[in-house]
Parts: C-alpha cells; structure tokens; sequence
C-alpha cells in the first residue's frame, strides 16, 4: 500500500475539495465515521459507557468534535473538550461544535488544572486523541501535552483520529509526547509515522479508512514509500513454471562463517534453500567444514583456507571467484568474524564479482573505514545492517528519520539497504522506499538475521529485482516470525524455528 507524505496529503485534500467541489465538512463526517467504528469495537455495548473527546482548533479536532456527536447518537455519554484556544479554530471545527450543539452536547474549555475533568478522563471506558494532525511539526507543549499525560495515565482505551497525537506524520518522531493509541483510524493512505520509529510504537492498530477523496487523485501520487503486505509480496514474487528443473531457479553461492560461528552459515544455507532457489552453494572455512557438511543437506558445502583462528583468508579469493562466477547471487557475511584478511578479502571480491551480492553481518563491519570500495562498485548490492552496523558505516540516525537517512544512503553509495529494526526499512538507490508490517521482538535472537540474509540472496538468485526481493524478503521472514509467536511465543521462539515456517508463508501467499 501506498504511504503518503503530510504535503500529498494536504494536496488530495485540496484536489477533493477545491477540484472536485466536495465539501470539506462532507469528508470530516466520513471521517467521523471510521473513527466511531473503531470506538464502538473497542467499547462493545456502548450503553452505560463513558467517552472523552480531547479535540484541537484544527480540522483534526473537527474530526473528534463531530465523533462525540456520532457517540451521543449512539448511546455512549460523552463529554468533549477543546484543547487549544477557541479563536484559533478553524471553521471546519466550528460547524461541527455547532452541530454537536444541535443534538445536545457541548464543547467544553479543557481545563489541566481541573480535578474533575482529570478523574474524568482517568476514569473513562474510551478516549478520543484529536489533539493533533499530521502537520504537526514541533514539539507539543502546554495543554495540550498535559491533556496528552492524561491519555496516557488513563486505563481507558484510546483511539486516535488520523495520527497518535506528538507523532510526526512523514518520520515516527516523537514531538516531545506523544498520546499511546490502542487504535489509529487514518483516512486514505497510512503515513511514515504510522510504522516507523517510536511512532509506530505509538499508533496501536492501524485501519485505513477511505473518506472519499477521488481515486484518479490517489493513483496520481509517485508511489515512492510503499508499505509491503502480503498482496504486495504475492504480486512480486517470481512464478514457478511447471516444467522448471533446479537451474530454472538460480543458483547462490554463501560466504559465512568461522570458528566459533558455525551456526550462521547453516541458518543462512536453510535460508536460501527454503526461498525456492534451485542450487545453494556454501563455501566456509576448512576448520568448520565438517561442521557445515554435517549440518546442511540440501547445501552444498566446500572448505576454504583459513589463518589460525579459523577465518577465512585471502588465499580463498580465486576459488570463490570460480565457485561463484556461474551462480545468480551471492551472499558475504553471516559469521565470518573480523580481521584485516576478511576486510581484504571482502573489499576484493565487491570488486571482482559482478553478481548481485547482499553483505550482511560481518561483511558489512568489514566495510568500515573502506567506503570508497561502495563508491566504485556498478553491480547490485544490498546492504542490512542494524542500528549499530550502520553508525560502523557512517550512518546518523541522530534525527529519529529512519526512512528520509535510509534513502539518502541508498542513494550515496547506489545501493539497496536494508535498515533492520521494528519497522525494518529498505530504500533503494533510484528513491523507492519500503516499510516493512510484519515482525515482532521475538525475532531479536542471535541467528535471524542470518536466517534473513539466506532468504534474501535466494530471491535474488530467483531473478527477483534486487530491492523488490529485499522487501519481499522482510516481510515473509517477519510474518513467518508472526507466526512462531502465535504458536510458540514469543520468548521460546528461534531462528530455526523462523525457517521451518518460510513454507506455511509461501502457502499463505500462493
């Protein structure tokens, strides 16, 4: 699905309103709406149940104002409180104040000195955080962040209208405070803020509720941040020709592991096998060979030289080369350790090898300091550090803009990254950004991303482009995590555990 940026947003409104002639306060009660039915999932029986609405002066707040008449209609007692000053609302909000007069109700000054209003929403079955918008863009202070302290001191259920009041829409910062929602009703298309940094930690459910701006004005939008979902993966996905034979779906050759890390390398090999490509080659040192050959059926394993603590070494450069030259992708990394040999030899064969290759792990660190090696390479690569292998490289998430540093990287160097984290983010070289849906922290185990970087290099090897693969292979190796904490837990669950349920994900997705 498309996510859209606070600007376009504001564009589709205005083409709605302005090009097409449909009355704002049309779109406000569609909003209206998709939020009352998100509040009446969570309220159950509205009867006999208590509603506070917190509304700002903007049309956000227009939305919360005209919720709390749709509550009252429906039985919910409702109290409704203007969080800002009355001579700054808009006249959006201002129409509906009107008509929440019309059936009874009324839009009362909120008050943080108020011990009455406090318990009120303390004390609340349901919360509606209308404070603020997406074109929030500094930090909250005042009423309104006490009004947001409140929120999230109450044991009530919070639903947020468009956004978690705090959260800035186009990056998931946190403005200072933010309001926890347990639902976000957002209207047309999902934005950054909704998945990514603390703000997707902020935004509870996300449903996306159509208020009617024109299709034609959507389809217009560049698709270039796209949330993937399983539709997304389906539709990406390399088809199997019923008369393929093991060649028709590629061959990849792994570079991992060493002495000490002899896991990495048959989690990454089960990773590539069980992505569908037809041929996985492995090559590790000759010290963890009989580990690797005992260890991996369906791989085929073959020593290298190595120095004394079990690393491979440059000796191995030329039988790499060979052994890789007629695979489809090539994967360097996953527990090689770190020396001046694997930096050498690492910069080398990015140098040399002209198949797609994807650098994780220990590939990755021996990058440091060696950027220029990035600079000169033409062939594909992707890259998937974490937060810390990424600082390594130079990368400054200082500003909380996982998605806006991520592609300004990808863009730098021309590679595909794959920035790992919640919400991991992919960002390709010619712009395209990916925000991954799928994933829990009972992945953060030594091993997964391994298991990840075998997935990835199989797509590749299958002809998939190389960023739509990456993507791809996020999504299914996160929902395949989903689905380890829906059986196992997500304390129990492991790596290995990840890779027996690739193929319950490729079903899903058939």
């Amino acid at each position: 699905m498309l996510i859209a940026t606070a600007e376009e947003m504001r564009g589709l409104d205005a083409g709605t309103i302005q090009g097409r002639n449909i009355p704002s306060t049309l779109l406000m009660e569609r909003a209206a709406e998709g939020i009352l039915c998100a509040c009446l999932s969570l309220l159950g029986t509205p009867e006999g149940k208590q509603a506070v609405v917190l509304s700002g002066p903007g049309n956000n707040g227009g939305d919360g104002v005209a919720v709390a008449r749709l509550l009252r209609e429906k039985g919910v007692q409702v109290r409704a409180f203007l969080v800002g000053k009355r001579e700054k609302m808009t006249e959006d909000c201002r129409e509906m104040e009107r008509r929440l007069e019309g059936c009874g109700g009324r839009l009362e000054q909120f008050d943080p000195a108020s011990e009455q209003q406090r318990q009120l929403i303390l004390d609340a079955d349901l919360l509606v955080d209308a404070i603020f918008g997406i074109g929030l863009h500094s930090d909250v202070q005042g009423v309104a962040a006490d009004a947001i302290h409140y929120i999230n001191r109450s044991t009530a259920k919070v639903v947020a209208a468009d956004i978690a009041s705090g959260v800035e829409a186009d990056t998931g910062r946190i403005l200072g405070c933010a309001a926890s929602a347990d639902r976000t009703v957002t209207f047309t298309l999902p934005k950054v803020g909704h998945y990514v940094g603390d703000g997707g930690l902020a935004t509870g459910m996300l449903t996306v509720h159509s208020i009617g701006i024109p299709e034609d004005l959507v389809e217009a939008l560049p698709e270039r941040i796209t949330a993937v979902d399983a539709d997304w993966v389906k539709a990406h996905l390399p088809a199997r020709p019923e008369d393929g034979h093991k060649g028709t779906f590629g061959k990849c050759y792994l570079l991992s592991g060493s002495t000490g890390y002899t896991g990495a390398p048959v989690l990454a090999s089960h990773g590539a096998v069980r992505s569908g490509t037809g041929l996985v080659f492995l090559g590790v040192p000759e010290p963890i060979y009989p580990i690797a050959a005992m260890k991996t059926l369906e791989a085929m394993p073959h020593p290298l030289p190595s120095d004394g603590e079990g690393r491979v070494t440059t000796a191995a450069l030329e039988t790499i080369c060979t052994k890789a030259a007629p695979c489809d992708a090539m994967l360097i990394g996953p527990g090689l350790g770190r020396s001046e040999e694997t930096e050498r030899l690492t910069a080398e064969l990015l140098k040399r090898i002209s198949l797609p290759v994807v650098l994780d792990a220990d590939g990755i660190n021996a990058l440091s300091g060696h950027m220029d090696v990035l600079e000169e390479r033409t062939a594909p690569l992707v890259l998937t550090p974490h937060d810390g292998e990424f600082a390594r490289l130079g990368g400054d998430l200082s500003e909380k803009d996982r998605v806006g540093t991520a592609s300004a990287f990808a863009r730098k160097y021309g590679c595909v990254l794959v920035l790992k984290g919640h919400r991991t983010v992919t960002a390709c070289p010619d712009g395209r950004v990916f925000v991954n849906t799928t994933g829990n922290s009972g992945m953060a185990k030594g091993g997964s991303g391994d298991t990840l970087a075998g997935l990835l290099t199989g797509l590749v090897a299958q002809g998939m482009e190389i960023g739509e693969a990456a993507a791809a292979a996020v999504w299914i190796h996160g929902r395949a995590g989903d689905l380890c904490a829906e059986e196992l837990g997500q304390r129990a669950m492991t790596p290995s555990d990840l890779i027996t349920r690739f193929s319950q994900v490729f079903l899903e997705l058939e």
